[in-house]
């Protein structure tokens, strides 16, 4: 037997486990009878039979005195149960309904924060014939009842009390009914569970009475009528709900209407809901009924995200979506609306807004007809894949053979069982030549479905036109969604090559004409490292990079300071977005998933560093498929991290340094790196391994790469070197200048390592080796200001107490100098011409370049075919920590050019 219900703030339930009652008082009528004396199930459905017969004549009551204003006067609300889950939020959805300036509102709600589900459960424990139903609508009472006590006051909490009262009552004898019988129907339970929306609206309605404004509740079962087609869709009569909500209003007329969500009636005026998200999808169908100006969604995020933002930290949120791209969004699982939510809204254009109730500021997310895909608020041009969503926990079916080429039928008798089973086909991907059929069905359900095609196809199996009815398990799907896709050369491209780059197999792929999605199958393992790897080719810039810090001292530390000061300014200005994956010294290390917080990395790194590993910490900074490009930046001195340079470059990991160390190491190695770099798109930089942040090594490749021929490059490298000997003049000592560099800190810790002229001879080979000269740093003759009886001695300290010992060898040289005008300099040539190298003191007239200098300065000359009679000249800073990692920031931003960044 089937029941229907219609219960309004005007009238209400009798209490049934009372006497003889006067019940459904309205302004029109008032009708009585005895249930008491009856069995309490028989007392209960003849109690329904008879109060659903007085429904159908209230409907027919006096129709038409008001009119029912449509169009642009609505704005309609819909509060979800997280919203309307505490006293304190329902306060604020009131404030929020009371500063909408809109001419009239229409606000739907659902039941309070997890009451569904306890009413649900009541029938549960009562059709279980479980005695703890009583204690649990014990509990459902007391929730609301402390609630109103928060909200209400006066009449309005009595009323409200009361009446909750009296639901509580009829409800413990409609479970008592189901308890006896030990079952309820689809229609009994949607009653039940229908009084969480009813209390809801009715405090909701009362509060916002409270606050001055003119405020009427709608039970919308009065009004809504739809069709249940299945047990879990509706289909709402359009006409029939016109009609009853133009009888709604006449009687209830008001400006401001708090309408319970989620439930409706029958035509046979039979209590039902509107199954899933059914809150959403009343205040859409009540939007087309008013034909309203938009529908708010208020939820408890900022908007719809451009991916799932727990499985992608990168996620946005989408300023605007058509209405088909929600619809494929939210049909593939994204958190934005059920599909038919949208249906309504669609025919009449009214747009959708979603928003979040508990950050204000947020504008949330409009889905319309036609959004605007240019740019926003001077914001670049959108991607043209809006979003992305994934299905997991799916399996998928091959069926295939030769038999199936050309047979018509065939289709339709797979899914045909696929449908005798009542499974759900997720995506169907067929090959043109009509060889195989493959579709993805939930994996609960793949065996019933694998047997049911078994037993269909027995005889073509046994004959041999279908050659196997294959199951891959284990699958997920992830969907690119985008109304623009079909306008834009090059999506599936860019989509399947940031699959590639992250190691992803694709199993089967669909795409409608419509070209709005485009799906792939995968296997479930892979699905967030894809969902990651595609968001990101999207959604982040091109030349995002993910870099690995290698030497987090002086000059590594500099670095990091910079890239603090600097990459916010980058990601605005120029779309350069770098992320430090990871830092690592010779004992620590400190790995990151998102990024290093460079104001504090220091902290971090003492807080959470961990052992070093140099294997770890690459597999970590390149590991990260979501970011396309990576470089690991060595700021070291050292030649086992240089010996990595060739195996990091074939993995497609670029690579900057200031470190010499490669570039002047064996030169067998050497040219295997170079003819590396050469021969990949991976990069390669050391631009700060000679001249700090000089464009030394640059300005030598242009000359060489535009077809000049160098003939000699001559210049003063070392800026300790330079400092020394721009001070080392009149009567000073050599050792006395030398201390004082030391104590400036110009010097290594061992003045030594820079008095050797090592470091020269090394920039000097990476000159020549540019040059194109094969030559190998021991064919570099090196003149060293170190005296030969203290390069054995043990101590920088000791070194510079007997130092002052063997001035007297310099202080000669300068005075010779000085009799014929001229200075002393230290510096390094290479002489193309000859194929060899040197580095030596020289001496140079005064009016020469290289006299000129003051401080640290670096100078080098370039003479070339191009520049023979006047050289090319770089002068500048060439040593220091800011300098030079200045040089290798000016390397990462090369990099990002060369990637794609804007110039």
């Amino acid at each position: 037997m089937a029941f229907a219900s219609s219960i309004s703030p005007s009238y209400s339930l009798p209490n049934l486990s009372s006497k003889p009652n006067k019940i459904l008082t309205t302004p029109n009528k008032i009708q009585s009878f005895n249930v008491i004396q009856r069995p309490p199930i028989i007392r209960t459905y003849d109690f329904f039979f008879k109060y659903y017969k007085y429904l159908d004549t209230l409907l027919d009551d006096a129709v038409g005195k008001v009119q029912l204003p449509d169009g642009d006067t609505w704005s309609v609300h819909k509060f979800g149960g997280t919203c309307v889950g505490t006293s304190e939020r329902i306060q604020n959805v009131a404030n929020i309904i009371v500063q909408d300036d809109s001419e009239r509102k229409l606000v739907v709600v659902s039941a309070m924060s997890k009451v569904t589900d306890m009413m649900y459960d009541l029938i549960y424990k009562a059709q279980s014939r479980d005695d703890s139903y009583v204690v649990a609508l014990d509990a459902v009472f007391e929730k609301h009842k402390t609630t109103a006590v928060d909200l209400l006051d006066g009449d309005d909490l009595a009323n409200f009390l009361a009446k909750l009262q009296q639901d509580i009552s009829n409800l413990k004898a409609m479970l008592r009914a189901i308890y006896i019988a030990g079952h309820a129907t689809e229609s009994f339970s949607d009653f039940v569970v229908g009084h969480g929306e009813l209390w809801s609206a009715e405090l909701l309605s009362a509060v916002v009475r409270k606050s001055g404004i003119e405020c009427k509740c709608m039970d919308t079962r009065e009004v809504l009528v739809v069709n249940p087609t299945s047990s879990n869709l509706v289909d709402p009569d359009y006409l029939e709900s016109s009609l009853r909500l133009e009888k709604w209003y006449s009687r209830n007329s008001s400006d401001t209407i708090v309408a319970t969500g989620f439930i409706a009636t029958t035509p046979q005026n039979v209590p039902t809901t509107l199954k899933r998200d059914g809150s959403d999808f009343s205040a859409a169908i009540l939007s087309a009924l008013l034909r309203a100006r938009q529908v708010t969604i208020w939820t408890d995020v900022d908007g719809v995200y451009s991916a799932d933002p727990r499985k992608v930290s990168e996620a946005v949120i989408l300023n605007k979506l058509s209405y088909q791209e929600a619809w494929e969004m939210s049909y593939f699982g994204a958190n934005v609306l059920h599909p038919r939510t949208i249906i309504p809204v669609m025919k009449y254009d009214i747009p959708i807004i979603i928003r979040n109730i508990f950050n204000l500021s947020a504008p949330g997310t409009m889905i319309c007809r036609f959004p605007d895909f240019g740019s926003e608020d001077g914001q670049r041009v959108e991607s043209p894949v809006k979003g992305f969503a994934t299905i997991d926990n799916l399996a998928l079916i091959n069926v295939e053979g030769t038999g199936m080429a050309g047979v018509p039928g065939t289709a339709s008798a797979i899914f045909g069982a696929v449908k005798d089973v009542g499974a759900n086909v997720i995506m169907i991907s067929q090959a043109s030549s009509e060889h195989s059929v493959c579709f993805a069905v939930p994996e609960k359900e793949v065996k019933a479905v694998a047997a049911a095609l078994e037993s269909r196809f027995r005889q073509a199996l046994d004959a041999g036109r279908l050659s196997q009815i294959a199951v891959i398990p284990n699958c997920s799907i992830l969907a690119a969604v985008g109304q623009k896709m079909a306008s834009t050369p090059g999506v599936s491209a860019t989509l399947f090559n940031a699959l590639a780059k992250a190691n992803i197999n694709v199993r089967a792929i669909a795409q409608g004409c419509s070209e709005f999605n485009i799906t792939v199958v995968i296997k479930r393992e892979d699905c967030i490292r894809a969902l990651r790897a595609v968001h990101s080719r999207f959604y982040l810039s091109r030349t995002t990079i993910a870099i690995g810090i290698v030497g987090p001292g002086l000059i590594g530390g500099t670095l990091l300071d910079q890239l603090r000061d600097q990459a916010a300014i980058l990601k605005e200005k120029s779309n350069i977005d770098l992320r430090v994956m990871g830092i690592t010294g010779s004992g620590t290390m400190l790995l990151s998933d998102t990024g290093v917080d460079l104001s504090i990395w220091r902290d971090l790194r003492k807080e959470k560093g961990e052992k070093a590993d140099m294997k770890k910490f690459v597999h970590h900074v390149h590991g990260n498929h979501f970011i396309p490009n990576t470089v690991i930046v060595d700021c070291t001195a050292d030649s086992y991290v240089a010996s990595h340079y060739l195996d990091w470059l074939r993995r497609g990991i670029h690579v900057i340094t200031p470190n010499k160390k490669a570039n002047s190491g064996p030169l067998e190695q050497y040219l295997k790196l170079r003819t590396l770099q050469r021969q990949s798109y991976t990069h390669y930089f050391y631009e700060a391994t000679v001249g700090a942040g000089l464009p030394i090594i640059s300005t030598l490749q242009g000359l060489l790469e535009t077809g000049d021929k160098i003939l000699r490059i001559e210049g003063i490298f070392s800026g300790t070197l330079s400092y020394i000997f721009n001070n080392f003049t009149g009567e000073r000592a050599f050792s006395e200048v030398v201390k004082e560099a030391k104590e400036a800190g110009y010097t290594e810790p061992d003045p030594r390592d820079d008095l050797s002229g090592t470091d020269v001879a090394r920039k000097v080979i990476i000159l020549a080796r540019e040059s194109g000269l094969k030559l190998e740093l021991s064919d570099i003759p090196i003149q060293s200001l170190v005296p030969e009886p203290l390069k054995g001695i043990a101590s920088p300290e000791e070194f510079m107490q007997q130092l002052p010992q063997y001035d007297q060898d310099l202080a000669k040289q300068r005075r010779e100098a000085e009799a014929t005008g001229e200075v002393l300099r230290y510096v390094g040539v290479v002489d193309v011409v000859n194929q060899k190298g040197t580095v030596e003191l020289r001496r140079y007239k005064k009016e020469h370049p290289f006299a000129q200098l003051a401080g640290s300065d670096n100078i080098i000359a370039f003479s070339t075919q191009r520049y023979e009679k006047q050289p090319l000249i770089i002068r500048g800073p060439g040593a220091g920590a800011e300098v030079t990692a200045g040089g290798v920031f000016s390397d990462i931003l090369r990099l990002a050019s060369y990637l794609g960044a804007p110039s």
